[in-house]
């Protein structure tokens, strides 16, 4: 059953069996108005008569002075639905910027491309401060640095004074090997490893062998004396060759 209040219009949804067919007041739980409802008159169609109703003694109210009754408002109608202007303002707030987002992709590109510029910068200026080191590791890249108008030593580290000689210590053959290391370079330098191969007449390579410098590194224009002993070398040795050994030697 559904009422109408005559001062405001607002319906209500409410079960029936609780109105008799005298009526009673009901008030409007929106305005406070009170009006007299009439119960619901049955209707002679066909399928009323096949609901069950109460016996008429159920259906008589209690007795109660000036009972009123407060009803859930009914679901309103489609077309009295009018959005509040909170809602709409709550909605445009919650949509994302979507005009800001080329400024991110922007900024963010941007960013890149500084990190590279400097990741560039880096390596380009060790090239340059650092290129006595590169060429002493890649002696091909002295062209370059020539052809960019870079002074530059291919030999930074150097191996001079080489001699050797032979004795017989405890009955058996020593070989000792002696050098200076020389720093030619204009900054401190670690020192490599020195690498001494024996030959013999032929130049064929008999045995070869890596040894440790004396000192770690040099500063520029210092220098260092290098001493080796080899025991037992080939007889039939008859040169060798004193050099920094490279990588993976």
């Amino acid at each position: 059953m559904i009422l109408t209040c005559p001062q405001c219009a607002t319906r209500y949804q409410v079960d029936g069996a609780k109105f008799p067919a005298a009526g009673r007041n009901v008030r409007c739980a929106k305005c406070g108005n009170v009006w007299h409802q009439l119960g619901p008159v049955p209707e002679p169609d066909p399928e009323a008569e096949l609901m069950v109703e109460e016996p008429p003694a159920r259906r008589q109210p209690e007795p109660e002075p000036e009972p009123s009754y407060e009803a859930a408002p009914a679901e309103p109608r489609a077309h009295s639905f009018v959005p509040t202007g909170s809602a709409v303002e709550v909605a445009e707030v919650a949509a994302p910027p979507r005009a800001r987002t080329p400024w991110l992709r922007r900024i963010a590109l941007g960013i890149g491309w500084l990190v590279l510029i400097g990741l560039v910068t880096a390596v380009v200026w060790a090239a340059i401060n650092f290129r006595e080191k590169v060429v002493f590791y890649v002696p091909k890249a002295t062209s370059f640095y020539v052809a960019a108008g870079l002074p530059v030593s291919p030999r930074t580290m150097d191996l001079t004074d080489v001699a050797y000689h032979q004795t017989i210590e405890d009955g058996q053959r020593v070989l000792t090997v002696t050098s200076r290391i020389v720093n030619r370079g204009t900054h401190e330098l670690s020192v490599p490893p020195v690498r001494i191969t024996l030959f013999d007449v032929d130049k064929r390579t008999l045995s070869s062998g890596t040894f440790v410098a004396p000192v770690l590194s040099l500063k520029s224009g210092a220098d260092s004396r290098f001493s080796a002993r080899i025991a037992n070398p080939p007889l039939d040795m008859k040169s060798l060759e004193v050099r920094f050994a490279r990588a993976g030697e």
